[in-house]
This record gives structure tokens, C-alpha cells and sequence, in this order.
């Protein structure tokens, strides 16, 4: 029987040499981060797509004021003028139904001005990071300034790896889209 020192030598030449399973351990290794790195840009990427989708609902919708048809209830399902629910549901979540929660998560602020210079558009999110729907719904007469605002609160699954991209303290994405314009002639 070889010296306990010698065997001992033996074992770690021999598992230095030994290059089986060196793969699954690199593996067991990056994976982590890999799959880390993967979920987070799936993410960010459903973020961008669910905003493009707000963005593009905002804009079809704020053509209904634009244009008078909210308040000139020419809108299907609207009363004379649109209410601030009906225009919520029959002009904005008729257009994002398929990804977006309609019920509790979508806010619409529909607010007029005189002249561009007395705009003043209020940031729906306080100091501590949580949201403030203040919403109104004031969408003006012919030749009035709107600004249509649309807000999601996204829900944000992959925080870890210090990555997270939430802006509200309930670990949520709030997604904002705008238009601003001024009310043609109707």
C-alpha cells in the first residue's frame, strides 16, 4: 500500500487529468447568468412592445378627440358627449385588449387648454415612486389644446441579477403614452 502522501498525490494528478464532466461543471457554472441575462432581455423586450402598443392605441384614440367624434358621441357606444368610462373602454381598450388588463390596470387623463403655453402636464409618479391616478376627462371644444395621456402599470417579472425595471415601488412598470394636439374645427 502506497504512503498516504503519495495516494494522496495520486488522486489530484489523476482528477487534474481527468477531463470528463469538465463541460456539465462550466455549464452549472454560466448558466445562471445566461438564463439571467436571456429572461431579462425577453422582458425588456415585451416592455417595448406592450408601450409600442399603448402608444399606438393613445394616438388612434386621441384622433377621436381630434377629430370631435368623442365629443359629438359619434362613437359607437358612447352617449353625447363620450363619458370619461365610455371613452376608456370603447375608444382605448378596444384597441389593446389582447395584452393589456382593461379593468384594473388601464388610466386614461384627458385634459384641454386654452393655448399651448398654459399646458402643464403634472409626472403621475410621487418622490416615494408610487403612482398617482389624478386622472380627468375634459376633452374640449374646436380649436382647444388636448393632451391624452394613457398609463399601464406593467408587472415585472425578472428583478434579480440587479437588474430590474420597475419604476414604482410596487416592483411594477409604469408605461405612459401621450398626444398632444390641438382640436380641428368640428
Amino acid at each position: 500500500m502506497p504512503p498516504p502522501a503519495r495516494f494522496a498525490g495520486n488522486i489530484l494528478c489523476r482528477f487534474r487529468r481527468n477531463r470528463r464532466g469538465s463541460a456539465a461543471v462550466e455549464f452549472a457554472l454560466v448558466a445562471p447568468l445566461f438564463f439571467g441575462l436571456l429572461f431579462a432581455i425577453i422582458e425588456v423586450a415585451f416592455i417595448f412592445f406592450a408601450g409600442q402598443m399603448l402608444e399606438t392605441a393613445t394616438q388612434d384614440s386621441a384622433r377621436m378627440v381630434l377629430t370631435g367624434q368623442a365629443q359629438n358621441g359619434q362613437i359607437p357606444g358612447c352617449s353625447t358627449p363620450c363619458t370619461q368610462a365610455q371613452f376608456k373602454t370603447d375608444v382605448v381598450c378596444s384597441k389593446i385588449s389582447m395584452l393589456f388588463d382593461c379593468a384594473n390596470g388601464i388610466y386614461v387623463d384627458v385634459r384641454s387648454y386654452s393655448q399651448f403655453s398654459s399646458v402643464s402636464v403634472t409626472p403621475p409618479i410621487d418622490a416615494g415612486g408610487n403612482f398617482m391616478p389624478a386622472m380627468q376627462y375634459s376633452p374640449g371644444n374646436a380649436g382647444d389644446i388636448v393632451v391624452v395621456r394613457v398609463f399601464y402599470q406593467w408587472p415585472v417579472f425578472v428583478s434579480g441579477l440587479g437588474f430590474n425595471a420597475a419604476n414604482l415601488s410596487n416592483g411594477k412598470r409604469l408605461l405612459t403614452a401621450t398626444a398632444a394636439f390641438k382640436n380641428e374645427p368640428f
